[in-house]
């Protein structure tokens, strides 16, 4: 394969590995459900949850990172000295995630699939996302702010720690930097009704306002 053809063949195959829908098939694998119908509407494991139950969603929530995860990981191993390329292959997997092409461009918010991709580009900033994401869904419940708050940070965390008095290159920077606002934006009507105080707060039954509806 020609050279200059490589960084268009890694974010193809990144995009098409990062747009399958796997909350959409175990929604109805196990729940029979159309997860985009119920609760929230989102592919991703925080509605699986809900619609589906504790299994599918941490299911949900492995394979999404997986697809995040699996493209970088194999960019490192043919090409582990260019980090702009296994950037890339994090980005394309991340954007098919979130524009998967099977679903009408319709995807998930990208917060599992950005965590597979941080977590093998640095382990030190992905870990370190993980627990503020965690912090805050364990003392607020909200996973829309747990998400937004973990992302935001993640641009600092990579250039801090992607090595020992290092800065990591500026594609890394600049493709941290550019997950963080895709995946902020994702979440722009979860921001909306954090700030009206009716954003849902997280549980794995069903909500009161989902048992108040009925």
């Amino acid at each position: 394969m020609p050279t200059s053809l490589i960084p268009i063949a890694i974010c193809a195959a990144a995009y098409l590995c990062g747009s399958i829908p796997f909350g959409l098939l175990l929604g109805r694998l196990f729940g029979g459900t159309d997860v985009r119908k119920t609760g929230s509407g989102n592919i991703g494991a925080t509605n699986v949850t809900r619609s589906a139950g504790l299994v599918a969603g941490l299911l949900t929530l492995l394979l999404d990172a997986a697809k995040g995860a699996a493209p970088v990981w194999l960019t490192r191993h043919y090409f582990p000295e260019h980090a702009a390329l296994q950037m890339l292959a994090g980005l394309g997997a991340l954007a098919g995630h979130c524009f998967p092409v099977w679903l009408n461009f319709r995807g998930g918010k990208g917060v599992a699939t950005a965590a597979g991709v941080f977590l093998v580009l640095c382990l030190p900033a992905g870990a370190c996302a993980l627990l503020i994401f965690a912090m805050v869904v364990g003392f607020w419940r909200y996973v829309s702010l747990a998400s937004v708050s973990a992302a935001a940070a993640m641009p600092l965390l990579i250039y801090s720690l992607w090595a020992p008095h290092y800065a990591p290159p500026i594609s890394v920077t600049a493709g941290s930097l550019a997950a963080a606002l895709l995946i902020v934006y994702k979440h722009d009507a979860n921001l909306q009704r954090l700030v009206e105080g009716s954003e849902p707060k997280f549980s794995f039954g069903r909500t009161q306002q989902e048992k108040d509806a009925e």
